[in-house]
C-alpha cells in the first residue's frame, strides 16, 4: 500500500510535455505605461528561413520583473505608471506598499494618472492597496502576506501585482532574500498574476547589471531585471562623451535578462520628465554618435 501511494507521488510530480502543453501560457505583452519600454521585449518567428522579431508590446503576461536600482534612479515612478496604465485599460491590480504609508502613496498615484493624461474616475475603482508600510505583521510575516493577497485576487479580480519594495519584505536578515523572493514568485506562478517587483542594490558597483541587485541571487530567480543607474557628469571626459555639463546626471537603463522573451540587450538613455515620467529616449551608443562625444 504505502509503495502504491510512493508511486503515485511520483506520477504526479513527473508530467510529460503533451500533457501539459495546454496550460501554458499565452505569450503576449502588458503594457508598461512607460514610454519606449514596451517595444524592447519582442519575440521571434523563422519565416522563409529568416529570423523576424515582432515587438511584444510590454512586460511579458504572467512574467514576474524585477525593476532594481540604486536609490532615486525612477524605480518606483515605473512600478506606478505600469499601475495606472493597467488600470486605465479596465484591468485590476494590487499595489503592495512596504515602504510609503497608503495615503501617499494613493497620493502619487493620482499624480503619476494626471502627468500620463489619465482620468482619476477612471483608476480609483481598478487599484487596490496592501499597505505593509503601516502593518508591521504582514511586512515581517510573509505567509500573512501572501494570504490577505490571495483573498485579494480572489474577491476583486486582481491580473497585476506591484510590490515596492520586495526589499523591505527582508530586511536586517539579507541572507533569507532568495527564500522569500522564490515564495513570492512561486505564488504569482500560482495564482497567474503578472508581478512587477521593486528591489533595491546595495551599492552602486557593477551599476548596470544585476549584481547587489536586492540580495544575493535575486535575479536567478526572477523572469526578468530591469536595472536603472543614474551617472554623474563629473569629467572633462564625460561631458565630451556625454554632451552634458559638469554636474549633470545622466540615466541609463537597460533589460539585464528576461528568460520568456527576447528583449533589446543595448543600453538605453532615460529621463524622468517634469511631471515625474520615466521615459525611455534612445540607446546609449545612437545617443553618443548624436550629440558628437566620443568613445575611447
Amino acid at each position: 500500500m504505502a509503495m502504491r501511494e510512493s508511486e503515485r507521488r511520483r506520477e504526479y510530480e513527473v508530467v510529460s510535455l503533451h500533457e501539459i502543453k495546454g496550460r501554458a501560457p499565452k505569450i503576449f505583452g502588458i503594457p508598461s505605461g512607460v514610454e519606449g519600454l514596451d517595444s524592447l521585449f519582442f519575440t521571434v518567428e523563422i519565416r522563409n528561413g529568416e529570423v523576424k522579431k515582432i515587438p511584444l508590446g510590454g512586460y511579458p503576461y504572467l512574467s514576474v520583473m524585477n525593476l532594481t536600482g540604486i536609490a532615486d534612479t525612477g524605480k518606483s515612478l515605473m512600478a506606478e505608471q505600469f499601475a495606472v496604465k493597467q488600470a486605465s485599460l479596465g484591468y485590476r491590480v494590487c499595489f503592495v506598499t512596504v515602504e510609503t504609508p497608503k495615503e501617499f502613496i494613493v497620493q502619487s498615484l493620482r499624480y503619476r494618472a494626471s502627468a500620463m493624461g489619465i482620468s482619476i474616475e477612471n483608476i480609483d475603482k481598478n487599484i487596490f492597496i496592501i499597505d505593509c508600510a503601516t502593518n508591521q505583521g504582514l511586512r515581517e510575516n510573509l505567509n500573512d502576506l501572501l494570504d490577505t493577497l490571495a483573498y485579494a485576487i480572489r474577491e476583486y479580480g486582481i491580473k497585476s501585482v506591484v510590490i515596492d519594495s520586495v526589499t523591505g519584505l527582508y530586511e536586517a536578515k539579507e541572507v533569507m532574500a532568495r527564500v522569500i523572493v522564490r515564495k513570492v514568485y512561486n505564488f504569482m506562478k500560482k495564482w497567474r498574476q503578472t508581478c512587477l517587483m521593486v528591489s533595491q542594490k546595495r551599492s552602486s558597483s557593477e551599476e548596470l547589471t544585476a549584481e547587489a541587485a536586492g540580495g544575493y541571487g535575486v535575479a536567478h530567480i526572477v523572469d526578468g531585471t530591469i536595472v536603472l543607474y543614474k551617472k554623474l557628469i563629473q569629467s572633462k571626459f564625460d561631458v565630451s562623451t556625454y554632451g552634458l555639463p559638469l554636474g549633470s546626471i545622466i540615466r541609463l537603463m537597460r533589460i539585464d535578462g528576461c528568460r520568456m522573451t527576447g528583449h533589446d540587450t543595448r543600453t538605453f538613455i532615460f529621463e524622468i520628465t517634469d511631471t515625474g515620467l520615466v521615459r525611455i529616449m534612445a540607446p546609449l551608443n545612437e545617443y553618443i554618435k548624436r550629440v558628437g562625444g566620443k568613445l575611447r
